[in-house]
């Protein structure tokens, strides 16, 4: 062994020279000597849209794109640049006017109250994440929240039921009709109005089908409709039946 150092100590010796001249390299690339820690470890975007970035600067890759109220973690920041995790748990950079540093005791007294709303409404648990879930991805896109209607809501959990019981899949119901005919017929006003339907083994799942086609993502994102009411009822089938119902007053 020793032997092979002393053959080989001006390679070695090399290497290590290049090895240290790239570690700092990279470090001053990247200005990691003007790391700094900050208060808030929460973000929220305040811009329509931000690319998330590979490096502190606009010359480096977009890895991602934020959109305007998406959280993001705060893990520190260099320069006017935020390091930033994005829920979908990319890691990258973003300049700091873009983000609003928040509390993580806000965040969560928000989710509270949306959670404590909801369940004033007599949801339950699967329809009321549904309802949640639907209305993040609205405001990611810069849209208002939908509201419950309750007598909508009725409706939505009979036609899933109807679906269930009658073994189909179809927006034209053989008992209740078309889902305007079912509007209609259960005494609810509206000037548009439309119809999703899924069959999955769970609600989340159901969700991420919807936003996956663009007829529903269309229903979810549209401006045309401010109230929804949602359905979901076990499927010896499917796991559940989900049916939400659309309509704008």
């Amino acid at each position: 062994m020793k032997n092979f150092i002393l053959k080989n100590k001006i390679t070695i010796l090399l290497c290590s020279i290049i090895l240290i001249l790239t570690v700092s390299l990279f470090a001053t690339s990247f200005g990691m000597e003007n790391f700094e820690t900050v208060d808030s470890s929460l973000g929220i975007v305040n811009t329509d849209y931000l690319n998330m970035r590979s490096g502190t600067g606009i010359n480096f890759k977009s890895i991602d794109l934020l959109k305007k109220n998406e959280y993001v973690k705060i893990f520190g920041k260099i320069g006017d640049w935020y390091i930033i995790q994005n829920e979908r748990n990319k890691i990258g950079t973003a300049h700091q006017k873009y983000i609003t540093p928040t509390s993580e005791e806000k965040a969560a007294t928000t989710n509270s109250e949306a959670v404590e709303e909801t369940s004033n409404m007599n949801l339950t648990q699967e329809e009321t994440e549904i309802f949640s879930l639907i209305n993040k991805e609205r405001n990611k896109n810069n849209l208002p929240n939908f509201e419950i209607d309750e007598n909508l809501q009725n409706v939505a959990r009979l036609k899933a039921k109807d679906l269930v019981e009658n073994s189909y899949f179809s927006h034209i119901s053989p008992t209740l009709g078309t889902p305007f005919e079912m509007l209609k017929n259960n005494g609810i006003s509206y000037k548009t109005a439309s119809e999703n339907i899924a069959g999955n083994s769970s609600v989340s799942g159901a969700v991420e089908s919807w936003l996956n086609s663009e007829d529903h993502k269309k229903n979810i994102l549209s401006n045309d409709y401010n109230y929804t009411g949602i359905g979901v009822v076990d499927s010896i089938a499917y796991g559940k039946i989900i049916v939400e119902l659309f309509i704008g007053k």
